[in-house]
């Protein structure tokens, strides 16, 4: 008889996902990349990413607590440079406390577009719709009596159109 499986948390399953490609850029697990958000706080994750962990070289038997602290290289939005330089005190002190040791002892910065975990870039929201659009999307609506369900039938037609017409004025 097969056990059963359990759903698991995505969270829990990342880290051992992204571990070769996090060790080809100096991080020994990816719990700095896949924590990254927790680690430092939604309103610094959403500018700076973690690219590479370097590390000085180490000895086979050398103690944690007695090796120079690595450098961590951010990517960092441009207009948000200045702000991360000058968390990032803060920062070094975060992952360092994630970590559990003095791993981190300078930061560098990457100025260029942080992208979201699946690479892709943040999107801008669709333009409001024109009131004939609005029209269009309530006169389909009518006739859905649950108001939860006619509000997203009417946010989706609203969003349907406007990528719609940004397509059409692209071309």
């Amino acid at each position: 008889m097969l056990k059963p499986s359990y759903a698991k948390r995505l969270s829990d399953l990342l880290p051992t996902a992204l571990g070769p490609a996090a060790a080809k850029q100096g991080f020994a697990g990816a719990e700095i990349l896949a924590r990254w958000e927790t680690i430092v706080g939604s309103d610094l994750a959403a500018f700076a990413r973690p690219v590479k962990l370097a590390a000085p070289p180490r000895g086979p038997s050398a103690d944690p607590k007695a090796l120079a602290p690595a450098t961590l290289t951010l990517r960092v939005e441009g207009a948000f440079a200045l702000e991360i330089q000058h968390r990032a005190p803060e920062i070094m002190e975060r992952v360092n406390a994630h970590l559990g040791w003095a791993c981190v002892g300078a930061i560098k910065l990457r100025q260029g577009p942080v992208s979201d975990l699946s690479g892709a870039r943040r999107r801008r929201p669709p333009p409001p719709a024109t009131e004939d659009e609005a029209d269009r999307v309530r006169a389909a609506t009518v006739a859905v009596e649950d108001e939860g369900l006619n509000a997203a039938l009417q946010r989706l037609g609203h969003a349907a159109l406007a990528k719609a017409r940004s397509k059409r004025s692209d071309q």
